[in-house]
C-alpha cells in the first residue's frame, strides 16, 4: 500500500488526505496547531457564484466529502449579498468537529494535531520523511505540501502591519514550515496591485454581543446585514489590499456588510476600531478574529509552489505535490478543497506509477487550475487573485460557458469528460 504524508491540515490538507485514502493509500495527515481547517475555522462562505459549479463538479467526481460536511453544518443557504448569489454560510463552531468525524470514517487516515513539521529528510531528489522533532520522523512514498502561505510572524511584520493574533496562532504553535522550501524549491511570491508582496486576508470577525441587537437579529434571521457607513468613515483604499478580490466592490467600501457564520463576519481586511465605533450600531464593537483587526490581518501568498496542472511540484524534487494556497493564487475554501482533492488523488497515482490526472478545461475546476498556472507565469498575473466566486476568474467562467447552477447539466459535463466517480474508487 502506498503511503502518502500530507503536511498541513487546512481545507486543502484534509481534502488531500480523504482523496488519497479513497484512492487506496495509507495516509498520515499532520497539523501544527490543535485544530484542523486553518482559515476555515473563521471562514464560512461556500457555494457563492461559481463556487456552486465547482462544488457540484467535485461531488460528481467523488471528491466532495468536505462539501457534504459544510452543507450539513450550514446556518443559512441560498443567501444573496452584494455581488454574490446562492451562498451557503457554514457554522464555524461546528465545522471542525464535523470534519474530524469525516476523517475518522476512513481507517487508512491517521491524523495528528500538535505535529509541526520542522524539517525533511531526502535521498537524492526524493523526500523520504518529515521531521516533527529530534526523535520523530514520519516516512512516506509521496508528500503533499498543504502548509499554506501565511505566517510565520516575520512575514506579517515585513509585508503587513505586524502579527495581529489571528486564527493561525503562530505565537502559540510556531509558524508554518514550507516542505517545498526545505526541498530547495524556489517558491513564487504573489503581489498586491501596487507591486508590494503578499495580500491581506479578506475579512474580520466581530463578537455578536458587541453589536446592536437589531443588527444581530437581522443577521441571525437572514444571514446577512448591510449597514451604511457615514461618508467620512469610509476607507476605500483598504479594498486593494485584500486577498479576496471578489469582495473589492464599492458596496463593501460604502457599507458594513456582515455575514452570519456564528461570528459576525465583517467583509473587510481590517477596520480601525475608533472609526468602527463611530458607526451607529457598532459603538461597542470588539474583534473576534484577528484580535487586532483594527490594524490589519494576516498576510498570505508569500510562498507558492511552481507546479504543473496535476499539482506536482516543479523543481529538484521528485515526489512532492502541493495544494491550497501553496498551489497558487486560487483564493477560498472551495478552491483549497478542489486542489487538495486532486493532489491527494494524484499522489497515489504517482506512487503506483500510474498516469497522473489532469482535469480537463471543459470543467471549471480544470480550467481554473490550468488558467491560474498560466497567469502566474506573468508579472501582471501575480498581482491578481483568482476565485470561482468573483473578480477576473468568475468573469472568465461566464465567458467560457463554465458557470452553471443546473446540477444535472454539471453532472452530464463531468460524465462527458469520463470522470464520474473517478475520485471515489481506488487507483488500480
Amino acid at each position: 500500500m502506498a503511503k502518502v504524508v500530507v503536511v498541513g491540515g487546512g481545507w486543502a490538507g484534509c481534502a488531500a488526505a480523504i482523496a488519497a485514502a479513497k484512492a487506496g493509500a495509507e495516509v498520515v495527515l499532520l497539523e501544527r496547531t490543535d485544530m484542523f481547517l486553518g482559515t476555515g475555522l473563521v471562514g464560512g462562505i461556500m457555494r457563492n457564484n461559481g463556487r456552486f459549479t465547482a462544488t457540484e463538479e467535485m461531488l460528481a467526481m467523488g471528491g466532495g466529502d468536505l462539501f457534504q460536511v459544510t452543507d450539513e453544518v450550514s446556518r443559512h443557504k441560498n443567501v444573496a449579498f452584494p455581488g454574490h448569489e446562492h451562498a451557503s454560510l457554514y457554522d464555524v463552531a461546528k465545522v471542525e468537529p464535523a470534519v474530524r468525524q469525516r476523517l475518522s470514517k476512513y481507517p487508512n487516515i491517521h491524523f495528528r494535531t500538535l505535529a509541526r513539521v520542522r524539517d525533511i529528510t531526502m535521498q537524492g531528489s526524493r523526500i523520504t520523511g518529515v521531521v516533527i522533532d529530534e526523535t520523530d520522523e514520519i516516512t512516506g512514498d509521496v508528500f503533499i505540501d498543504a502548509s499554506g502561505t501565511a505566517g510565520p510572524q516575520g512575514n506579517c511584520g515585513k509585508y503587513g502591519n505586524g502579527c495581529v493574533m489571528c486564527i493561525y496562532r503562530c505565537p502559540t504553535f510556531g509558524g508554518r514550515v514550507s516542505i517545498a522550501g526545505k526541498a530547495g524549491v524556489k517558491e513564487v511570491v504573489g503581489k498586491k496591485a501596487d507591486g508590494s508582496f503578499g495580500a491581506m486576508s479578506g475579512s474580520c470577525k466581530l463578537h455578536k454581543d458587541s453589536i446592536r441587537d437589531d443588527i444581530v437579529d437581522t443577521l441571525n434571521k437572514r444571514g446577512v446585514a448591510v449597514v451604511a457607513i457615514p461618508e467620512d468613515l469610509r476607507k476605500e483604499d483598504a479594498l486593494s489590499q485584500k486577498a479576496c478580490q471578489q469582495y473589492a466592490l464599492k458596496e463593501f467600501a460604502e457599507n458594513i456588510i456582515l455575514l452570519d457564520t456564528g461570528h459576525a463576519k465583517l467583509m473587510s481586511p481590517y477596520y480601525p476600531l475608533d472609526k468602527l465605533r463611530h458607526i451607529p450600531g457598532f459603538e461597542n464593537a470588539r474583534f473576534e478574529d484577528p484580535y487586532s483587526g483594527g490594524i490589519g490581518n494576516s498576510i498570505r501568498y508569500v510562498g507558492m509552489c511552481p507546479r504543473d496542472n496535476t499539482l506536482k511540484v516543479k523543481g529538484d524534487v521528485e515526489n512532492l505535490f502541493c495544494a491550497g494556497e501553496k498551489a497558487g493564487l486560487l483564493v477560498g475554501h472551495t478552491e483549497a478543497i478542489v486542489t487538495g482533492a486532486l493532489a491527494g488523488h494524484n499522489a497515489v497515482r504517482f506512487a503506483l506509477q500510474k498516469p497522473l490526472l489532469e482535469l480537463p478545461r471543459s470543467l471549471a475546476v480544470g480550467d481554473a487550475i490550468a488558467h491560474v498556472n498560466e497567469q502566474m507565469q506573468t508579472e501582471e498575473g501575480l498581482t491578481k487573485k483568482y476565485t470561482f466566486s468573483g473578480s477576473v476568474y468568475f468573469q472568465r467562467m461566464k465567458e467560457q460557458g463554465l458557470y452553471s447552477t443546473d446540477v444535472n447539466a454539471i453532472r452530464q459535463r463531468v460524465e462527458a469528460a469520463g470522470l464520474t466517480g473517478v475520485m471515489e474508487r481506488p487507483v488500480s
